[in-house]
């Protein structure tokens, strides 16, 4: 098995739309989203089994907001992972769209 040094990052595939990670050419995970106005609504977020207790979740995350950041969008974080990852890193809380919190 790939280890976490060997991620090869995170990227956006618009057509399933979804952020990706790669790890040594395999899909490890993904990060689901709906595109509405200009805000990415996240609503699921997976790393596969075989790919668990890495940390890739966490790099996920981070590589998918800092793409959002670059991009100049806001998020609406439904996915509890994603709205997890910016609670316990609030420097991404600038990204979430004002009243879109995700909470219930």
């Amino acid at each position: 098995m790939a280890s976490s040094e060997e991620a090869t990052g995170v990227s956006d595939n618009p057509a399933l739309r979804r952020y990706e990670l790669q790890v040594a050419g395999q899909l490890a995970g993904f990060a689901e989203y709906r595109s509405v106005r200009g805000r990415l609504i996240f609503t699921h977020t997976e790393i596969d089994p075989a790919f668990e207790g890495r940390g890739l979740g966490g790099r996920l995350a981070k590589g998918t907001l800092d793409d959002v950041r670059a991009r100049g969008l806001v998020l609406t974080p439904l996915c509890p992972f994603i709205a997890a990852y910016i609670r316990r890193h609030p420097e991404y809380a600038d990204l979430v769209a004002p009243g879109r919190t995700g909470q219930a």
